[in-house]
C-alpha cells in the first residue's frame, strides 16, 4: 500500500433484527440511514448496507424481505452522495441495490450461493467483493478442515476469480475478502491475517472484515460487552493497512479511523 492509496474504511449498516454485533439496533430504515450518516461523519469512506445476517447459525431471509430492508436505505444514502456497498448473496438484491445507487456488491459467497450473481456482476459493472466461503451460516462451522489455510483460501478464491473473469468481469473490478470467521477456527483466522501476503500474491485488492467477530472476542473476558471488541478490531485494521489491505470493514468507524491515521503518520515519518 502506498501513501497515495490509503486503506479505506467501510462502515457497517445492518438493517437486520438479528445481527450478532448490534442486536438489530438499526433495523428501522430511518434509523439505519441516520446511523450511516453518523458513520460517515466519523470517517467512513464507504457504507456497507446489509439486510441478512450471516452470523453462525443464522436463518436465511426471504428475498422480498431482504429487498424491502435494503433498497430504501441504499437509495437514501447514495442520494446523499455517499459511496454505498450492498452486502448480499442474492443477484436480485444486488441488481436492485445497484439501480438504487450502490457502487459495490459485497457477496460473502463469491457467487456460490446464487448462480445468477456472476452474470449480474458482469452486467451491472459494479465493483465486486468476492469472499472466501464454503457454505451457509447453518453449516459453515463444520467446514473447517485445511492443510494450509492461507494457501487454500488463496486457491479457492483464485478459482472464483477465474469464474468471474470468464464471465466478463474485469479483474480491476474484483476485490478479495479472506472470509474471517467463515468456515475457520480462531487460530485459522489469525493465521490468515498473519499471512496476508499469500492472498496478496494474486495481485488483487483485499478487504478485511474482522470487526467484532468471535475470534476477536476470544481475546477478552467472557462477559465483555460487544463494544469491547472495537479496540482490538482497530488494531487489526492498523496491521491490515500496514500489510497493504485495500479496505477494512468495521462497526466502530471512529476507533479504526484513528488507528489508520496513526499508520499514515508512521508511514509519513518513515519516508523522511
Amino acid at each position: 500500500m502506498s501513501l497515495a492509496e490509503p486503506t479505506l474504511v467501510m462502515g457497517v449498516v445492518n438493517v437486520t433484527p438479528d445481527s450478532f454485533s448490534d442486536g438489530g439496533e438499526w433495523f428501522d430504515a430511518e434509523r439505519a440511514v441516520a446511523h450511516g450518516l453518523d458513520l460517515v461523519a466519523a470517517g467512513a469512506d464507504i457504507l456497507d448496507v446489509g439486510g441478512e445476517s450471516t452470523r453462525p447459525g443464522a436463518a436465511r431471509v426471504e428475498p422480498a424481505e431482504e429487498l424491502r430492508r435494503v433498497v430504501p436505505v441504499v437509495r437514501e444514502l447514495a442520494g446523499r452522495g455517499i459511496r454505498v456497498s450492498v452486502d448480499t448473496m442474492r443477484a436480485a438484491t444486488a441488481r436492485a441495490a445497484v439501480e438504487a445507487g450502490a457502487e459495490i456488491i459485497n457477496d460473502v459467497s463469491a457467487g456460490l450461493a446464487d448462480d445468477a450473481m456472476v452474470p449480474t456482476v458482469a452486467e451491472t459493472g459494479a465493483l465486486y467483493v468476492a469472499m472466501h466461503w464454503r457454505g451457509h451460516s447453518d453449516r459453515m462451522d463444520s467446514l473447517i478442515e485445511y492443510t494450509d489455510v492461507a494457501a487454500e483460501v488463496r486457491d479457492e478464491l483464485a478459482r472464483r476469480v477465474d469464474v468471474l473473469t470468464a464471465a466478463g468481469v474485469a479483474s480491476e473490478r474484483i476485490i478479495l475478502d479472506p472470509g474471517l470467521g467463515f468456515s475457520k477456527t480462531g487460530a485459522q483466522n489469525w493465521e490468515v491475517l498473519g499471512r496476508l501476503d499469500v492472498l496478496g500474491a494474486l495481485g488483487l485488492p483485499i478487504l478485511i472484515g474482522a470487526s467484532r467477530k468471535r475470534f476477536i472476542g476470544s481475546l477478552l473476558p467472557d462477559d465483555a460487552p460487544m463494544t469491547d471488541r472495537d479496540l482490538p478490531t482497530a488494531v487489526v485494521s492498523a496491521l491490515s493497512a500496514r500489510a497493504g489491505a485495500w479496505g477494512v470493514r468495521v462497526h466502530d468507524v471512529q476507533s479504526t479511523r484513528r488507528a489508520l491515521d496513526v499508520v499514515g503518520a508512521w508511514q509519513s515519518g518513515s519516508r523522511g
